[in-house]
């Protein structure tokens, strides 16, 4: 018996031919496990190769449903990845904006302190009063030559919005050609303190939405990376039930019995 063992451990054709004549003997034993199967074996082996048909069916469809797990995991990896690169682009260009909205701050912040220094230095020389000039048409003139000409320079260094230029020329909104040109001068430097004061204060508030953009941003790429990690493990997992090729795909699920 252990020469007979070893005979069919060690050479591959006896244990072919083994294999053969138990499937071969797989009828007669299931006609002999029952009485009424001696009885009727024609009925038996008809019941036999139904009971194989559908456990090869139960197999094939079983084969199937494995398949399509493992090729929708296939597929999922793949956009999941798709996603997390275009939202780790997205998050490098709303980081982008944020440093960009950071700059426009200190920007602002340092011509609003600017232009407050200035309106200082001007509240300090106001107390000396204003130098007497007569009060002729052509002075009138001079003086609104004056301050078109000031507003008009503010408005190209953007100290003032572009709107203010049409309203000095109008005489509207505070705009006074009569003052004399150093009282015109501080109500410029005033005004425009003011605008660039409202202009930080805008760029401040932009500076935080864009910094809570990025930062979503972020998380949402964060995110889509760790999910693209654990699509990626469990398609690996199931790669082996994915045929190499159509021929082995269709080999697969190619029923036992026609």
């Amino acid at each position: 018996m252990n020469i007979l063992a070893e005979m069919l451990l060690t050479e591959p054709a006896p244990m072919a031919i083994w294999a053969a004549l138990m499937l071969l003997t797989l009828p007669a034993l299931v006609v002999l496990a029952s009485p009424h199967n001696v009885r009727n074996p024609g009925r038996a082996l008809i019941d036999t190769v139904g009971f194989l048909r559908r456990r090869a069916e139960r197999r094939d469809e079983e084969l199937r449903r494995r398949l399509e797990e493992a090729l929708q995991a296939a597929r999922y990896a793949e956009e999941i990845q798709v996603a997390a690169d275009q939202a780790g682009w997205a998050a490098q260009r709303w980081q982008g904006s944020w440093e960009g909205a950071c700059e426009r701050v200190d920007a602002a912040w340092r011509s609003w302190q600017a232009a407050d220094a200035r309106r200082a230095r001007s509240r300090a020389t106001a107390a000396f009063g204003t130098p007497y000039t007569a009060k002729t048409p052509a002075e009138y003139a001079y003086r609104e030559r004056f301050l078109h000409r000031a507003v008009q320079d503010a408005v190209a260094r953007g100290e003032l919005p572009t709107e203010a230029l049409a309203d000095a020329l109008s005489g509207r909104n505070g705009w006074d050609a009569r003052l004399h040109p150093a009282d015109q001068e501080r109500v410029v430097q005033q005004v425009s303190a003011d605008y660039l004061a409202r202009v930080h204060e805008r760029a401040a508030e932009a500076e935080r939405a864009a910094w809570q953009d990025a930062a979503s941003a972020r998380r949402n790429r964060d995110s889509l990376i760790r999910e693209a990690a654990i699509a990626e493990a469990r398609a690996a997992s199931l790669n082996h039930l994915i045929p190499t090729g159509a021929t082995a795909a269709q080999e697969a699920f190619r029923p036992v019995f026609a």
